[in-house]
């Protein structure tokens, strides 16, 4: 792994192996297989694994007392984004609107954390080597997801986007649309329990929401569409993501 940072407990940085991303893949089928029941195509091997990866840096957290990874990101800069034909999002969502924006966009997804280690300090690490990565490439735009469970059939994905959209749509020049949509109309406008974490951590960080969910049957939830803007990163957050990248 090449270090980007470190803590007193954690290292982060970039997998520099297939060994490494290998150490990524089963992290993230242990969340998203074992844990939220998603399925996946690899999941007999023990990983979560699909076309992508090869094309993709593997952020790593590493405990440095038991040397495991404990949370990892999966990065697809635009460069390698033109390899593959487009995006992992571009799946999920109708992107035309942000054709403009191809050149600069990062995309950023599969984040997960081992139940045992989710807490400020492993996330904080993580979108703080994102932003050297995001600002040594010279690029000026994170895209992704953010995912809420549909175990209750919607009505909790529904409630976050009616609650997110008052005062974080974005521009109808920067929307996107769910080409699997959640139906909406289904659902009560109720107040959401609560924002998911990564949600809440993207919002805080100044991103818009810029389309309706989409419903990924695989991981059986509903993904609302995220863009962030460095030119919008909060300033609180700024500070703190660009003294630790330094």
């Amino acid at each position: 792994m090449t270090e980007n940072a470190s803590s007193t407990r954690f290292t982060v940085g970039f997998a520099a192996s297939r060994h490494e991303i290998l150490e990524a893949q089963r992290l993230r089928y242990l969340v998203f297989g074992q844990e939220l029941g998603a399925r996946l195509p690899a999941a007999d091997r023990g990983i979560d694994e699909d076309e992508f990866d090869p094309h993709c840096d593997h952020l790593l957290v590493r405990d440095r007392l038991s040397g495991s990874v404990v949370g990892t990101y999966r990065v697809l800069p635009p460069e390698a984004a033109g390899e593959t034909g487009g995006l992992y999002t571009d799946r999920e969502f109708d992107l035309t609107f942000l054709q403009p924006l191809r050149r600069s966009m990062v995309e950023v997804g599969r984040a997960c954390v081992h139940p045992a280690y989710r807490s400020a300090a492993v996330m904080l690490l993580m979108w703080s080597a994102l932003a050297r990565y995001v600002i040594e490439g010279g690029y000026g735009h994170f895209v992704g997801v953010a995912s809420i469970p549909l175990d209750d059939g919607g009505q909790l994905a529904a409630s976050v986007f009616h609650r997110v959209r008052s005062d974080r749509f974005s521009p109808e020049s920067l929307r996107v649309f769910p080409r699997n949509p959640l139906a909406l109309d289904r659902f009560e406008a109720r107040e959401p329990a609560g924002i998911p974490p990564l949600l809440k951590g993207y919002l805080g960080m100044g991103a818009w929401v810029c389309g309706e969910p989409a419903v990924d049957p695989d991981f059986n939830c509903a993904d609302l569409p995220i863009l962030l803007s460095l030119e919008r990163l909060d300033a609180r957050f700024a500070r703190h993501f660009l003294k630790r990248a330094a």
